[in-house]
């Protein structure tokens, strides 16, 4: 889904929420959650569009309806030397969509 895409979706309201997955190296992905399904930002060209912070993200989403909007951390137990996984699942921190003042 390319950023027009979901801008469409998001103004129809049919997106239910956003996910900014943190991934190793400093990478972030953006998730949109649409009728039950997650679907990747992509660059236009079908390849996962990478973006570098929240900021960067908050950016991209500005003109968008506010909407439930995550931070993501999908592996927390793989980033912390010698902790095995559990069933906490991913971390998600709640986000606002608006840059902080």
């Amino acid at each position: 889904m390319n950023l027009q895409t979901l801008s469409s979706e998001a103004r129809a309201g049919h997106v239910d929420g956003l996910d900014l997955i943190s991934m190793e190296g400093g990478i972030y992905l953006l998730q949109a959650h649409i009728e039950g399904r997650c679907h990747t930002l992509d660059d236009g060209r079908g390849h996962a569009m990478q973006l570098r912070s929240v900021e960067h993200a908050r950016g991209l989403l500005h003109e968008l309806p506010r909407m439930p909007f995550y931070l993501v951390h999908a592996s927390v137990h793989d980033e912390m030397c010698g902790i095995a996984p559990d069933d906490r699942g991913a971390l998600r921190v709640p986000l606002s969509m608006g840059a902080r003042h």
